[in-house]
């Protein structure tokens, strides 16, 4: 392999995937407005799909950078692609399905660049494992879109060791990032292997989900949640993302909020470094039992 395996130094990522449903962002002035105010941050990491509002995310993304053309060179971009949902497929099935095809793949890559506006794609992924997925044909289409500069790196997102593998052995790069769901609300890949082989595989872990769509914050882990952050003087949310971040291979939380007040928030709480049994308290709270 010819890559280094990379580092975010950044709390978190900004998710785009809420983007296109909020209209206060819609205007491209107002989103480059919002996009400086973050890079300023030192927030330049944003989280694309291109399922996300069916390309709107990325569509309106690239309309800001195109409205303020400074700020293409200070973002780094994450999109993934192979989801086809019902609406996408031509197919008389109308079926949602994946598509890891070398064609589709290839497409999708070109197709992202022109709506996001940007030279490069910072990172790539494959949203997820298909289970039709000619290895050989699709790691050369990330490998050629590596070599032609169009994309930073490739990585992969909800794939199981066995799947990537078998891409990874196929490609001249190396797959770098690894989107899964992770959190105190889902912290099953901490106790399944999935989470340590991904790290030992040289993966940065990226955590989709950081916040268990709100489950962390009203799950069983709440009371603890709230006692702790009271005790560091942080937010519950802010909490479980440096909860997160202790992790080998510092995970990165993608969040989903646009709202500049909680974002400061997060980015304040996140830098928390735990103890290491308080740590362990969270989890306990958040599973309902002690470790063995």
């Amino acid at each position: 392999m010819t890559d280094s395996v990379p580092t975010f130094d950044v709390p978190f990522a900004l998710g785009m995937m809420a983007l296109h449903e909020t209209p206060d962002l819609h205007a491209p002035e107002a989103l480059a407005d919002w996009l400086e105010a973050r890079l300023d941050q030192g927030l330049h990491w944003f989280d694309h799909a291109d399922i996300y509002g069916d390309r709107a995310g990325e569509t309106l993304f690239g309309d800001a950078l195109r409205a303020r053309p400074g700020l293409a060179s200070r973002v780094r971009v994450v999109t993934k692609t192979s989801i086809v949902t019902p609406e996408r497929d031509a197919s008389p099935h109308a079926v949602k399905h994946y598509d890891s095809s070398a064609a589709y793949v290839t497409a999708a890559i070109d197709a992202s660049l022109e709506r996001l506006g940007v030279e490069r794609l910072d990172h790539f992924l494959l949203h997820r494992p298909d289970p039709l997925m000619d290895a050989e044909a699709t790691a050369r289409a990330l490998d050629d879109a590596i070599a032609a500069g169009k994309v930073g790196a490739a990585g992969v997102s909800n794939f199981l060791p066995e799947a990537w593998r078998r891409l990874q052995a196929a490609m001249e790069h190396r797959l770098v990032a690894h989107q899964l769901e992770l959190s105190l609300a889902h912290p099953q890949p901490l106790f399944d292997g999935l989470f340590d082989a991904l790290v030992g595989d040289g993966q940065a872990p990226m955590a989709w989900s950081p916040l268990g769509g709100g489950r962390v914050l009203t799950g069983p882990a709440r009371a603890e949640l709230l006692a702790q952050a009271e005790a560091f003087g942080v937010t519950p949310a802010g909490l479980a993302l440096a909860w997160l971040r202790a992790l080998p291979g510092r995970p990165l939380p993608v969040i989903g909020s646009l709202k500049a007040k909680r974002i400061q928030a997060l980015q304040r709480d996140a830098a928390l470094t735990l103890p290491r049994p308080a740590w362990f308290a969270l989890l306990e709270a958040a599973r309902g039992h002690e470790v063995a």
